[in-house]
């Protein structure tokens, strides 16, 4: 079943389930054995060949989602994106890669590629100007994340796509702060599509995996390289988080909405510097945003005024709390000078605007009067 043939919610509920053909049960069964028949079956299963029935059927889910072919479900969004790196890249080749990403995978690829004599271009900005000017002869993918975690800047899809199309260059994004929710990015012509799930996907602040969704072309290229690396997720994982998925609309709708009135409500408070949220008209991408999302997410960031304890503010929260992850139902926020980015270097932080008083603020289902009022009752601690 296709995105075109079926709503979100839809997809969301029902796509992806494993029907319980003896007892008729309505959630779909979980087969947590390791071992499988090999004799006169058309599949060999094996949970490290990511295609254990739970494995198969949520990726089924994902990449109805994202309006491709086919998915793969891994143990962490950084195993997802890895493995994708990996399976397109080899010893002399290069990638482009946008300056403002996540951490971890900045991370990974500065520390990971010089031993596999993988070249690699942080672009200099995040226009589409900039990704063509770090284009060489070598270049064999292009990676971006749009909105970037944790400024949310945003970069142009389609753009972007067009440029790795007349290149012969295979475009990636990291869709995780907008989700398949907010955003469809191979509406827009991008390759590969991936996912921290332990985010949006999860939702619940309980799980930990990520995806990759692609062409069956591109997918069993991912597939051939993560068979040997083995970066597959327990079946019980994965039928946990095809349970989360199946609200997954209606939770991220819900604190998209909350997003929004928060970014509007920071953005005149007093205590309040900056604020770094694309569905504001002030966002300098404003514009593009509405043209490429269907909302604008439930992640923002800002910054308190310069003689305000960003750290003091985030302890005298009672609410909100502050956690290492993202996207729960929960509101949670964090420093990601001290977390998220902590292993770049002040230098490089610096460089891409990520600042110590930065506080990335992840909008839970609250009330949206109780968060309000908890952050007031912080700020007075200061």
């Amino acid at each position: 079943m296709s995105k075109k043939k079926l709503g979100l919610n839809t997809i969301c509920a029902h796509v992806g389930e494993i029907k319980d053909e003896q007892f008729k049960g309505a959630v779909s069964p979980i087969y947590l054995s390791s071992s499988y028949e090999f004799l006169d079956v058309d599949i060999k299963r094996y949970p490290r060949y990511f295609n254990t029935p739970n494995q198969e059927y949520l990726s089924k889910k994902i990449a109805a989602l994202e309006g491709k072919e086919m998915a793969m479900i891994f143990g962490s969004g950084m195993a997802a994106i890895s493995h994708m790196f990996l399976a397109f890249l080899k010893a002399g080749d290069h990638i482009v890669v946008q300056n403002t990403i996540y951490g971890g995978t900045s991370n990974f690829i500065r520390e990971e590629f010089p031993k596999l004599n993988i070249e690699f271009t942080f672009t200099n900005g995040y226009s589409v100007s900039d990704f063509e000017a770090a284009i060489k002869p070598n270049t064999k993918l292009i990676h971006i994340e749009t909105p970037s975690n944790p400024l949310l800047t945003i970069t142009d899809i389609k753009a972007v796509a067009d440029l790795g199309k007349k290149e012969g260059i295979i475009t990636s994004i990291d869709n995780t702060f907008a989700s398949s929710i907010n955003q469809t990015p191979g509406d827009f012509g991008v390759d590969l599509i991936m996912h921290s799930a332990t985010k949006y996907f999860g939702g619940h602040s309980d799980i930990c995996a990520g995806a990759v969704a692609g062409s069956k072309e591109h997918m069993d290229k991912i597939w051939n390289v993560s068979k040997n690396l083995g970066g597959s997720l327990s079946d019980f994982t994965v039928w946990m988080l095809e349970r989360s998925m199946k609200t997954m609309g209606l939770r991220v709708e819900k604190q998209t909405k909350n997003a929004y009135k928060m970014a509007k409500w920071l953005e005149k408070n007093d205590a309040v510097k900056n604020v770094f949220y694309p569905g504001l008209k002030k966002h300098p991408e404003h514009k593009l945003a509405k043209s490429q999302m269907h909302g604008f997410g439930a992640m923002l960031s800002f910054e308190l005024k310069d003689d305000l304890d960003s750290v003091k503010f985030q302890k005298a929260l009672k609410l909100i709390k502050a956690s290492m992850s993202l996207a729960g139902v929960e509101s949670t926020v964090l420093s990601p000078a001290q977390t998220s980015h902590s292993l770049l270097s002040q230098e490089e932080r610096d460089a891409i605007g990520i600042t110590d008083g930065l506080i990335r603020f992840s909008v839970g289902i609250e009330s949206v009067k109780d968060l309000k009022n908890d952050i007031n009752q912080a700020l007075k601690q200061l």
